[in-house]
């Protein structure tokens, strides 16, 4: 009897895997939407908040930024298709331990940056120097790094400002304005963190392109035919008057053809009249 109680308690569970179904999770617009990986979930709402990591080879296939992981974070579902959105990014530890060495400063920062779109986001940047510098000389580092990091933010998107920090812009525009004080060895973002999404949306310049590309001709084609029929009455009539001055350089040449003959006539009767004379005086010699 008790053997016969427990299977039909075992036919009463259900199998949970059974129940669940396989979901796509999409990376955000900034990254063409590419697939990162599949979850399993046995209802829609359930995937709202979680959080995937990907590094950034496995995203675009360059493998120079292996070192790079990204995190993305699930806010909503559509069909079979979960869309995400730009949660933050860190270094691998190896990469960090690799810039640091002895007998140099590392200089750290962590600061909280407005975008153009209102996002809020989190940036932690550090440098590395050739030898120890005075921390004097660190605050004054810091300063220019916060300075930086919030006036490229400013005048940047969200998604513009993940891809200066990805492609080493902003690290590059840091290092730029520190070598007036003091020149950097290395400067790295080494960690990022979304605390507030954009709350206003800005169109893409390639957007607005296609949609001016959309938009029907206007009904004006007629005007540039009756421009060309003008020019080319303006072009006959002036035809006319170039065969008239053709005509007027050939009969300047037929008057000038017969004076360079009779000139060429004088010089022969010339010539002659001198050999006469020459033969002249020779006989008279003779005699």
């Amino acid at each position: 009897m008790v053997k016969a109680k427990s299977r039909a308690a075992i036919k009463r569970i259900k199998d949970k895997w059974k129940a669940k179904t396989w979901y796509r999770v999409l990376a955000p617009s900034m990254f063409d939407e590419a697939p990162i990986a599949e979850t399993l979930a046995a209802d829609k709402n359930l995937l709202i908040g979680r959080v995937t990591e990907i590094s950034l080879q496995d995203l675009t296939g360059d493998f120079r930024k292996s070192h790079i992981k990204l995190y993305f974070k699930i806010d909503g579902v559509e069909g079979s298709d979960a869309h995400t959105s730009f949660y933050g990014h860190t270094l691998t530890t190896d990469y960090v331990r690799r810039l640091i060495r002895r007998r140099r400063s590392r200089i750290d920062g962590v600061y909280d940056v407005n975008t153009k779109d209102g996002a809020l986001i989190r940036l932690k940047p550090f440098a590395t120097t050739e030898r120890r510098i005075q921390t004097s000389q660190k605050h004054e580092i810091r300063k220019i790094m916060k300075d930086t990091a919030t006036s490229y933010a400013k005048d940047r998107t969200l998604s513009e400002l993940i891809k200066g920090i990805l492609n080493g812009e902003l690290s590059k525009e840091i290092s730029k304005n520190c070598k007036k004080f003091y020149p950097l060895r290395k400067v790295e973002i080494y960690k990022s963190e979304l605390l507030k999404k954009p709350t206003l949306k800005m169109e893409e310049p390639k957007k607005k392109k296609e949609a001016e590309k959309t938009e029907e001709p206007k009904e004006e084609k007629p005007k540039p035919k009756e421009e060309k029929t003008e020019e080319k009455e303006v072009i006959e009539k002036e035809k006319p008057k170039k065969e008239e001055v053709k005509e007027e350089k050939t009969e300047k040449k037929v008057e000038e053809k017969p004076k360079k003959t009779a000139k060429k006539t004088d010089k022969k009767e010339n010539k002659t009249e001198n050999k006469g004379t020459v033969k002249k005086k020779t006989t008279k010699k003779r005699e």
